[in-house]
């Protein structure tokens, strides 16, 4: 007998006719032996709609970032009272469970919250009577006993965390794709859902840019090595199936993916004095201003001056760019350059370590396609490249089409 940690997004609880089919998912696995406890998110596009009723009163001179969380909580308690109705209403014995009453401790971060405990004898007992658990994903309690929310993929973290706790067998994430797939099938037709994946290679391809599954949860499926599944609410596909790279059952590709982002930018201060601690003086007000900094070059020209150029989200664009030219000015850099219609290109893959030239051969696939690239950055498993957005579902392909990514491993 396995015990399953089922987790079911937004999509897949929209309705009470979507309910449903969570209820003979859960009948399927009890039936076959397993035991199964449920995660759920809030229904549909709910948090949107809580958000939106928030920014109507909110205060920009008042603190009410504690009075956000309560109201985000509210989304998932809806969720899980009627899921387990709906498992009650199927003759499955069902009990829901606020992240409070788990209980699943966290910092006490407004909005953003880190799991630092999930307590689990309440979970166990009801496990131990057939009982399905429904859990409310994305919150939990701080050490006070405030309602505390995750943040962005929060409710993956909670299944994570909570198949951890338990040591589940599998930690399954149900959406509305059936898996990890090569790249965006938007984008590339031909794009193919992974059979497997390891949690380096998924950890690189979330943080990079695609959107199946947020780093958080992948980071802690991964230390605690959990095997993670994606697959989809509305078919019977397998899926795919994130595990340690020594547990992979077929040998690793060269390339595993393709991720990328749109709401990219850049900005360049040049003329900036070559002096040790430069980079602090520029990025100390950026980062001050709570504002992520991605790729950075610096480069040393022959008169001994610096040109250095960072990406960052689009949507700080502006600040970022204010900021600079106030930095420029204090340290007499010849001026501020930026571009705001660029986007970042990756290509992923564990068997990079073992295969050389897989950049060269990617730079030459962007030049026979004419595309320039202004940025460059790698790791063990991963090359990024900059280029002007215009060209970034034209460099998609290419890429796809060259490491044969439309083609199964054997």
């Amino acid at each position: 007998m396995a015990l399953l940690v089922m987790k079911f997004g937004g999509t897949s609880v929209a309705s009470i006719k979507h309910m449903e089919n969570v209820a003979a998912r859960v009948r399927q696995e009890k039936q076959a032996g397993n035991e199964v406890l449920v995660v759920v998110s809030a229904m549909g596009d709910e948090t949107d709609r809580l958000v939106s009723l928030a920014e109507e009163v909110q205060d920009q001179a008042l603190d009410t970032r504690r009075e956000l969380d309560v109201l985000l909580s509210t989304g998932e308690q809806v969720s899980i009272a009627l899921v387990a109705m709906v498992l009650l209403k199927n003759g499955i014995a069902a009990k829901s469970f606020t992240g409070g009453q788990v209980a699943i401790r966290t910092d006490a971060v407004p909005n953003r919250s880190r799991i630092l405990e999930v307590d689990a004898d309440k979970l166990q007992v009801e496990l131990a009577k057939g009982v399905v658990p429904v859990i409310a994903g994305f919150q939990g309690i701080d050490e006070g006993g405030t309602i505390t929310t995750l943040g962005r993929g929060g409710s993956d973290t909670t299944a994570v965390a909570l198949a951890a706790r338990l040591d589940a067998s599998e930690c399954r994430i149900y959406t509305d794709v059936e898996g990890v797939f090569t790249t965006d099938p938007r984008i590339v037709e031909s794009a193919r859902c992974l059979e497997q994946i390891s949690f380096e290679e998924m950890l690189e391809l979330a943080s990079l840019g695609s959107k199946v599954l947020h780093t958080r949860a992948v980071e802690m499926a991964g230390k605690s090595q959990v095997p993670l599944r994606v697959l989809s609410s509305f078919n019977d596909a397998p899926g795919t199936l994130i595990t340690r790279e020594e547990d992979l059952t077929m040998e690793a590709p060269l390339i595993s993916g393709i991720a990328f982002t749109k709401n990219e930018a850049k900005l360049t201060l040049l003329g900036v004095p070559d002096l040790p601690g430069i980079a602090s003086t520029i990025l100390g007000p950026i980062s001050a201003a709570n504002i992520e900094v991605d790729m950075i070059v610096q480069n040393v020209s022959a008169d001994l001056s610096t040109d250095f150029t960072f990406t960052l989200s689009r949507k700080d664009y502006d600040e970022a760019a204010n900021i600079l030219e106030q930095v420029a000015a204090t340290m007499g850099a010849r001026e501020v350059t930026g571009d705001s219609s660029i986007a970042k290109l990756s290509i992923v893959g564990v068997g990079m370590r073992s295969h050389a030239g897989v950049a060269s051969k990617m730079f030459e696939v962007l030049a026979a396609e004419s595309i320039n690239i202004q940025m460059i950055s790698t790791s063990e498993i991963a090359i990024s490249v900059v280029i002007d957005e215009k060209y970034l579902e034209l460099a998609a392909r290419a890429l796809h089409s060259e490491f044969k990514l439309a083609e199964s491993t054997p």
